[in-house]
């Protein structure tokens, strides 16, 4: 007989024990050797069987044991010292500390996290690199509280069918056996929050109306408030599943990224607009500063400015265009995809339904709400509103994962600021880095304490792994690729007998996979464009590399594709069924249910990390660098980040048949070019060795790769960068918009409405310019230009020149910009301006006027999106310079 209902029993810890529960609830232990360490010491064996869960752990121990460590006092003093230790962490100045003008709190918000195996709310890219982000944040002082929601059923456990088919299973989550509590008022009553809901509530679009109607016009979704402690940094999980909700709404945080558009949506305001509310409760009751800024990690989260919105307009009487600016000068959005595929996409109709009708609140109007994420703009898609759209119209600073996604999230979304080149689109980019602590193999951290300890000390010294001796790195390589050979044997064998196989049809996995045997991971989300199967393009090729007797290469494969991708699944199934072949076995395994554990031991392990998605759709790919700070070598087509820093010596760079327009022709010779890879350099490289067996030349590459990259993948690096660039700088527009009761937000908005309505009569009248027919180098071009004001005053409005080379056709490139200064009045509402632009080199020359809102509180000349150039074609002037 199945149970009914399934809860977790905690552990009632004897007194000089209740320091355990201490640690277990923080998970700082998820990074922290010394205290992962303490809790091996209180089971070894169950420490193992629990897979290194701390909760399971104490749920599970014999009283008998407990017992006894509460007696043993050299137990005891390890725990008080480790305690001492979490207390320490938690209270002393760091770095962030030491900063002037720094927001004095900021606030976090992220569909998904990936903290720890034993917490398991995250799929993919996406929440590792926000739990590192909360991780790093903790480690450098910063204060941020983090948002997200508590899945019941988290993503999916994977499995394999007998023919190789992914297969999904939800296990239920509760939330007593995972390191939580419940954000509780001073009375002890759980905090709940709730959001207003149409008639008809959380069912589906036509269900039943005649609900009760607490909220505005319909029912209401309530959620109580997880707090988990990431270190210094607080979390905070919403869970639908409380019992004033009916079964649909109790079901709409279930599973991570699961349902329909109904459900996405109502996952999406939960997060956004109940999650401003939930940091609200939680800084009311433990008296945590407000935060000054709000960081809206994709667009999972963008709702949580109309919450702000809100907020300002029924708390301090704004308008909703002042409160829209003032929302604005706080908020950061980072956008983490290329591919609009990945963008959530509502219909209009269904937002429409959820924040109109009975359910609209005045302070925020449903037409206000549908205009900012309306794909009003030249290529989009009038139906649909666009959660990546509405981010950055809430947000004053945007900003892409990596330098090359940058560029393409400036042509993605660049019609929001039409008129614009693609280069002045303000969306900016800071590159992802990786968490160390929890990325990089002990044995690792231990050789680097001990032969460079201002390393571990200060982050300083990286050039001085150079001096490490070689063999050293060789020996810890060689132990960290037969702990993944012996873990990807014991998942091997568990995955065969879930397909069910026999015992004896198992045993040839004793001798799966070589400790000694060149490794090359490859480990990601498996949608299309990361290309799963470019390895299998020629399976005979791939078969002889895998089995070539002088230079054998061995890879190990693990990757989930969405419930809904069938595609995907098929890409799975693919490789399974060549990896299943008695001839390649040995060489060549998937191992499903990939999650951090895994990933962990697979950068660790791998000496070869291998990337090959379809460029540019490659956002990032962090995966790389936790293999390089490893001592891997990266093997990748020059996409995210591995475009910016790969350097010729700290790996090799798939070349990439961009342009073509076949697909299966650039498959075809980017596997090629693999294939070609692996066998002349990748493999002679790895099994070219000196008369003392170490592989001098691909040891001199590892230690080229941790000294040049290790600087630049760290996530210390990364927040540093948002810290520095965009969230004290958000805080300072925050304060100037909030200072004298909103004077800043109101005059702002109030220039940005008169400046909109005039700007159809602001034009680009006249163009001359004097420096002869053929100026040389060195010399100065007057430019004088002609402009009507439309009834502004000039100080709204900045005239400029764009200068630089041109192309074939009379398309600047790279151009620079001079603001023309000299503004005198010209007759009837216009403005003569003039400048000298410096001819700094020779060649195809040329320059464009153009005029632009100017206001000192704007990010960026373009921020309003609004530019009038000359008409076509006057304002350019091109020929040689001499």
């Amino acid at each position: 007989m199945k149970a009914i209902r399934r809860f977790t029993v905690r552990t009632v810890l004897p007194e000089p024990l209740r320091q355990l529960e201490e640690l277990v609830l923080n998970l700082r232990w998820s990074w922290h050797h010394e205290t992962l360490d303490l809790f091996r010491a209180v089971d070894p064996a169950l420490w193992e069987a629990v897979h290194h869960d701390p909760v399971r752990l104490l749920g599970e121990v014999a009283p008998e044991r407990l017992a006894q460590l509460a007696e043993d006092r050299r137990f005891l003093r390890r725990l008080q010292d480790t305690a001492e230790d979490l207390h320490e962490y938690l209270t002393a100045p760091r770095w962030y500390q030491t900063l002037t003008g720094a927001p004095s709190s900021i606030a976090y918000f992220s569909p998904e996290y990936g903290i720890t195996a034993a917490l398991p709310q995250y799929s993919g890219g996406l929440g590792i690199l926000a739990g590192d982000h909360l991780k790093t944040a903790s480690d450098l002082g910063v204060p941020i509280i983090a948002v997200g929601l508590l899945y019941r059923h988290g993503y999916f456990s994977q499995s394999l069918s007998p023919d190789g088919w992914q297969l999904e299973r939800y296990p239920p989550i509760d939330p007593n056996g995972l390191p939580l509590t419940l954000l509780r008022e001073a009375d002890g009553t759980p905090v709940r929050v709730a959001i207003g809901l149409p008639p008809g509530g959380a069912g589906r679009a036509g269900g039943a109306p005649g609900a009760a109607e607490p909220g505005a016009g319909g029912q209401e979704l309530h959620a109580q408030v997880w707090l988990a402690r990431v270190g210094r940094v607080p979390q905070l999980l919403l869970d639908s599943d409380v019992e004033d909700n009916d079964p649909a709404a109790r079901d709409v945080t279930d599973r991570l990224y699961g349902g329909g558009g109904d459900h996405r949506l109502l996952q999406e305001m939960l997060l956004g607009i109940g999650g401003v509310r939930a940091i609200r409760a939680y800084c009311r009751i433990t008296g945590h500063p407000a935060p000054e800024v709000f960081h809206t990690n994709e667009g999972h989260a963008g709702f949580l400015g109309l919450e702000r919105i809100r907020e300002l307009v029924s708390e301090h009487a704004l308008t909703f265009d002042e409160a829209l600016e003032a929302t604005r000068a706080g908020t950061v959005f980072t956008t983490h995809t290329p591919v609009p595929a990945g963008i959530d996409r509502f219909p209009r109709e269904l937002v429409a339904r959820y924040f109109g009708g009975a359910n609209e609140d005045p302070c925020v109007p449903a037409e206000r709400v549908l205009a900012l994420g309306a794909e009003d703009y030249p290529g989009g898609d009038r139906t649909v509103f666009n959660m990546a759209v509405m981010g950055m119209r809430l947000a004053q600073r945007v900003n892409g994962v990596s330098e090359l996604h940058g560029e393409v999230s400036r042509e993605m979304f660049g019609g929001l600021w039409g008129g614009f080149d693609t280069a002045e689109v303000p969306i900016g980019s800071i590159t992802n880095g990786v968490h160390a602590g929890t990325w990089v193999a002990r044995e690792i951290l231990d050789l680097a304490a001990r032969e460079i300890p201002a390393l571990m000390a200060s982050g300083r010294g990286w050039e001085e792994v150079r001096d490490v001796p070689e063999s050293e790195i060789w020996r810890i390589r060689g132990v960290l690729r037969e702990r993944l050979v012996l873990d990807a044997r014991r998942r091997l064998r568990e995955s065969w007998r879930q397909r069910g196989a026999s015992e004896a049809e198992t045993s040839w996995i004793d001798d799966a996979l070589d400790p000694n045997v060149l490794t090359i991971g490859f480990a990601r989300r498996v949608p299309s464009y990361k290309r799963l199967t470019l390895m299998m393009s020629d399976p005979d090729r791939l078969r002889r590399i895998l089995l070539d007797p002088d230079r054998p290469v061995q890879i190990v494969i693990a990757g989930k594709a969405h419930p809904a991708d069938e595609g995907g699944k098929r890409l799975i199934q693919e490789i399974v069924r060549f990896s299943d072949r008695e001839d390649v076995r040995h060489r060549i395994v998937f191992l499903p249910d990939y999650d951090m554990a895994l990933g962990r031991l697979m950068v660790q392990g791998c000496d070869v990390w291998m990337n090959n998605p379809l460029r540019p759709l490659e956002a990032c790919g962090t995966s790389g660098m936790k293999a390089a700070l490893n001592g891997g070598l990266n093997l990748s087509i020059r996409d995210g980040w591995w475009d910016e820093w790969y350097d010729g010596q700290n790996g090799w760079a798939i070349p990439s048949a961009d342009g073509l327009s076949t697909p299966d022709r650039r498959d075809a010779l980017e596997a090629g070019a693999l294939y070609e890879l692996i066998e002349d350099h990748v493999a002679v490289t790895f099994y070219d060795r000196d008369s003392a067996g170490l592989p001098r030349r691909w040891l001199e590459m590892v230690k080229h790769t941790i000294a040049t990259l290790g600087p630049k993948v760290l996530a210390s690096r990364m927040l540093r960068d948002y810290v520095l660039d965009l969230y004290t700088p958000a805080a300072a527009s925050e304060r100037e918009m909030v200072a004298d009761k909103y004077a800043g937000a109101r005059a702002l908005a109030g220039w940005k409405q008169r400046v909109a309505k005039a700007w159809p009569g602001v034009a680009v009248e006249h163009v001359e310019s004097d420096g002869g027919e053929s100026p040389q180098v060195g010399a100065l071009l007057t430019v004088k230009a002609v402009v009507a004001l439309g009834g502004l005053d000039p100080d709204d409005i900045a005239v400029e020149v764009a200068y630089g080379r041109v192309d074939d056709a009379d398309a600047l490139i790279d151009p620079a910009y001079l603001e023309l200064g000299g503004a005198e009045p010209a007759g009837d509402g216009r403005l003569r301006c003039t400048g000298e632009v410096p001819l700094g080199r020779s060649g195809a020359f040329g320059y464009g006027v153009r005029v632009v809102p100017s206001h000192p509180m704007l990010s960026t000349r373009a921020e309003m999106g609004l530019v009038a150039l000359p008409p076509a074609p006057h304002g350019m002037t091109n020929g040689d310079l001499r």
